[in-house]
């Protein structure tokens, strides 16, 4: 009982205002937004995850990988096969070794084949060392990043658009603070400072559906699109749920009526 009453405790103390992080760093509560999947009845809107892969692909992928996530995915999306195969022949997927068995081609580079739907995201960089080098720390992959941060979407959204120049006093106040000119200050990142600038502006990319092409927006798509990456069986488990609901529904009233049935004759 006594670890039922602490764990209660620490639930109510992590859905209050204000949360500390570890280290009794100072974080606000995630920025409220509203997601189509929310819920037991929520599904995705196929429009904003294309909304999402869009921002994605003309933003986030110039440095960050999706390597759980294959091309031929993207028909969840409303991609039809001809357009997946075009946009995975767009990329170059770096192969192991040549036909002679040989690391570089002639050139000096690692020999390449086009893209396949088959083919997980080609990530931006060839290795690791490559993506240290170019940005100064190796850029998370974003498949499974929903999952990764407690609360989800809500978590990537209000990172997103958690960028300040203004520090707050309660953060500047605690100890061990310190300024870091060199790099971002996100009051929702462990930290407070990241290597990557401020992504989310206005009209970042040009929606062709009429949506408003505001940050805000392109903070909400994106982050729905990476949900979708962690989960893209959510509509399909949630629509599972509900007919194993209704079925064990039908099943409990069937049983209740036999039930009634068998001892409607019976003396008590």
């Amino acid at each position: 009982m006594r670890k039922l009453i602490i764990a209660a405790v620490a639930a109510l103390t992590l859905s209050s205002g204000t949360a500390k992080a570890a280290g009794g760093e100072y974080h606000p509560s995630l920025m409220d937004a509203s997601w189509s999947f929310e819920g037991i009845f929520g599904r995705y809107d196929q429009k904003q995850l294309r909304r999402g892969y869009q921002i994605y692909s003309e933003v986030c992928a110039s440095c960050h990988s999706l390597r759980l996530v294959a091309y031929r995915n993207l028909s969840a999306l409303g991609f039809n096969e001809d357009e997946i195969k075009e946009i995975a022949a767009e990329q170059e997927v770096i192969l192991p070794h040549g036909e002679d068995g040989s690391l570089l081609n002639d050139d000096g580079d690692f020999y390449t084949r086009p893209g396949k739907p088959s083919d997980k995201f080609v990530p931006p960089y060839p290795n690791n060392a490559a993506a240290i080098d170019a940005n100064g720390a190796l850029p998370p992959d974003l498949s499974l990043m929903a999952k990764a941060r407690m609360g989800g979407a809500q978590y990537i959204y209000s990172f997103l658009m958690g960028f300040t120049e203004e520090i707050p006093q309660v953060v500047k106040d605690q100890k061990g603070f310190s300024v870091n000119e060199d790099k971002a200050f996100n009051l929702y990142f462990p930290g407070y400072y990241n290597s990557m600038p401020p992504q989310m502006t206005e009209e970042l990319v040009e929606y062709e559906d009429g949506t408003p092409m505001t940050a805000e927006q392109h903070a909400k798509d994106i982050s729905a699109f990476l949900n979708w990456a962690a989960e893209p069986e959510l509509d399909e488990r949630k629509s599972m749920g509900l007919k194993v609901m209704l079925f064990l529904l039908v099943l409990t009233a069937m049983l209740y009526a036999l039930k009634r049935k068998i001892w409607a004759n019976v003396k008590h």
